[in-house]
């Protein structure tokens, strides 16, 4: 796949296209060129109302995989052949999932619905319900705050499946390396990332040289703290010195000696908290959730 299969020329002329041919406002336009590297186009449609998508020839099912998440209504402004020419066409994706692209070309996907600030903590129904035990949503979203992604961050996160899905769908320019030891874990964040159209994940099976050799250096590191979390963050830490870490753990004695682990590799700037979170149930009590403690820790 070209790097630069759509230039700055093509795309302004595109532009001038659309802008020629519709009344569509162009002030607040997303552009995404989907060819290349690690753009993902379902969240991206989801969070903008006008996605400027550039594609390559020969994606057969991508309004499929757009309606089968629920962008059915969203509107196709198009037209047929390679360049900005020619007619204007308009339909709505649930009428074009048995079409694919066949010409390397410019489309506007307009969302009524779009949402327009970033969302932490998806429902867990919405995953897929393979093995994972999922933490819980309100409980993910204090883990991706305490994350601070950026769209072009890029992050490593160990044994953190949905916190791994949800962290490809907000940083769009950066590399999420999701690392699931067991193979039934890697095959149910596999189903995830296919089903909400993600391409810049990458699943491996443990951190090491030999697994993380080809891949960007992690900014952050998201980890469940487990019997190897001291070789991993040793390991990371050469990668990257200035690392960030984000620690989850639900074992008190774990928590409780963090400050002097971590400092031990240098990570002297350590904070601890623990969470707790109690749900509403049908029969009007409170039911009390696991209550994590979770570390942050960052070199001074």
């Amino acid at each position: 796949m070209a790097e630069n299969l759509f230039t700055n020329s093509h795309i302004l002329s595109w532009l001038q296209y659309f802008a020629a041919n519709t009344e569509i406002d162009l002030e607040h336009v997303k552009i995404l060129d989907i060819t290349r590297k690690n753009k993902n186009l379902v969240p991206t449609v989801e969070a903008h109302r006008c996605v400027l998508v550039f594609t390559e020839a020969g994606d057969m099912d991508i309004f499929y995989r757009m309606w089968s998440v629920g962008l059915g209504d969203c509107e196709v402004v198009y037209n047929e052949g390679s360049e900005p020419e020619g007619p204007i066409k308009r339909n709505k994706v649930s009428e074009m999932i048995d079409r694919g692209i066949n010409a390397s070309a410019g489309m506007i996907v307009l969302n009524p619905n779009a949402r327009s600030t970033i969302k932490f903590g998806m429902d867990n129904k919405k995953f897929y319900s393979g093995s994972v035990k999922y933490v819980g949503s309100e409980i993910r979203s204090v883990i991706l705050s305490k994350m601070q992604i950026d769209e072009r961050k890029n992050f490593c996160i160990i044994s953190g499946a949905s916190i791994a899905v949800e962290t490809a769908m907000i940083s769009g320019e950066g590399t999420i390396i999701a690392v699931e030891y067991k193979e039934r874990d890697r095959e149910t964040l596999e189903e995830n990332v296919n089903q909400f159209c993600l391409t810049n994940v990458t699943i491996i099976d443990h951190v090491g040289a030999d697994t993380m050799r080809d891949l960007p250096v992690p900014d952050t590191t998201m980890l469940v703290a487990s019997a190897s979390m001291e070789q991993e963050i040793e390991y990371l830490l050469k990668l990257n010195p200035k690392m960030e870490f984000v620690i989850y753990t639900l074992d008190f004695k774990t928590a409780a000696k963090m400050q002097d682990i971590l400092g031990g590799f240098g990570l002297t700037d350590v904070t601890v908290i623990q969470i707790q979170v109690s749900k509403l149930t049908s029969k009007n009590v409170f039911e009390n959730q696991p209550a994590p403690w979770i570390i942050t820790a960052s070199p001074e």
